[in-house]
């Protein structure tokens, strides 16, 4: 969920949500930016679009939801308003963080999740959207939504956000209409003229487990810090692991390594660079014994891919498997050594991966189980 959820839970914020994409502009529906009164996290796109986000942002929150004006949907013509060459039109949804939903979704930081945002009616000309939290005749017109729970929620006024899981099941909050889950992140309104903000918060489909906490393992992990994935990183010694972990990372001291490979879940992706030639082959045969043919990567040589090979070869393992695995890791070109250096190319090679996979594999819209 990159760096903004982490920042709207240490402050006053605003959150700053792409809902609607007319032509070209820099963001696509469902990018965030979280406002503070004297920072900012994630982004919408840059530019003046962005800057005039934030300015209104910081007014919002200097007003402090005056005149009960806690969600607001804006309208930006880049090119005739804000002089952007990409010259489409953003509309962008503001909105006074509850810190209780950024607590759930931060739980939730591995699952999926699907926010609605409620406000009244269509925007007047000249008047701002304004999110009501007691809904009056709508509430009773809405069916009560089925909660994650098994219990039916209440039939009291609408709440004015409600999360839900991937399954569309209710998490949080009270009475919502039904919404298109095929369509990601939109904006619809429902059969009494309330407005919705729909928004597909989706957990990364990447998954790394990165054996080795030494000089390189450490540096991959700051690479990936803020990029689309989830990574767990592993190593026997647990004083090798950082005071400050990146919250895409969940960190497992184990001696027993190859459990983990075990209980890996299908199309996760594996990097050894353990300190030991002895484990990292142990961790080579224990993934590429796999029913699944997921990516894996071995730091070393040439030299040591031979050695490698010849080893597996004797413990049974298939030459198409052998094959597959990739040593020396990182892309083709960059030769230096220092970990930084090390660490860049490898993540450009996972994220061509990562990428790659994606377009195989089924739209998680299409996938869902619970689909309009």
């Amino acid at each position: 969920m990159e760096d903004w959820l982490g920042a709207a839970l240490r402050a006053p914020a605003v959150l700053v949500t792409v809902a609607i994409v007319e032509g070209s502009v820099p963001r696509e529906p469902g990018a965030k930016m979280v406002v503070t009164r004297d920072g900012l996290a994630g982004t919408i796109g840059g530019g003046h679009l962005e800057h005039r986000a934030i300015d209104m942002a910081r007014t919002m929150l200097e007003e402090g939801g005056a005149q009960g004006v806690t969600t607001k949907l804006e309208r930006f013509a880049l090119g005739p308003s804000l002089g952007q060459c990409c010259g489409g039109i953003a509309h962008l949804v503001f909105e006074v963080v509850e810190p209780e939903q950024m607590a759930l979704l931060d739980k939730r930081r591995n699952e999926d999740t699907w926010r609605l945002v409620g406000w009244t009616g269509p925007r007047k000309a000249g008047s701002p959207s304004t999110r009501s939290t007691n809904a009056g005749t709508a509430a009773n017109s809405l069916p009560p939504a089925e909660r994650v729970d098994g219990r039916a929620a209440s039939r009291g006024p609408v709440h004015p956000t409600a999360l839900f899981d991937g399954a569309g099941r209710l998490l949080a909050g009270d009475v919502a209409p039904d919404f298109d889950r095929t369509r990601g992140t939109h904006v619809f309104t429902d059969a009494t003229g309330r407005r919705w903000l729909a928004d597909a918060i989706f957990a990364p489909r990447a998954h790394l487990m990165l054996f080795g906490a030494g000089h390189v393992g450490a540096a991959i992990v700051r690479a990936l810090a803020e990029l689309p994935c989830r990574v767990t990183w592993v190593d026997e010694r647990d004083d090798m692991f950082p005071a400050a972990i990146p919250a895409n990372v969940t960190v497992e001291a184990t001696d027993t390594p190859e459990a983990l490979v075990a209980q890996a879940a299908p199309g996760t992706t594996f990097l050894v660079m353990t300190h030991s030639h002895a484990l990292d082959l142990r961790l080579s045969i224990a993934i590429l014994s796999r029913a699944d043919q997921d990516w894996f990567g071995l730091i070393g040589s040439d030299t040591k891919r031979r050695q490698f090979e010849h080893r597996l070869r004797e413990r049974g393992i298939a030459d198409e498997r052998i094959a597959a695995m990739v040593c020396p890791i990182g892309l083709p070109g960059i030769a230096g050594k220092a970990p930084a250096v090390i660490a860049v190319g490898v993540a450009a090679q996972l994220l061509s991966v990562w990428e790659a996979a994606d377009a195989a594999a089924p739209s998680l819209l299409e996938a869902s189980p619970e689909s309009n």
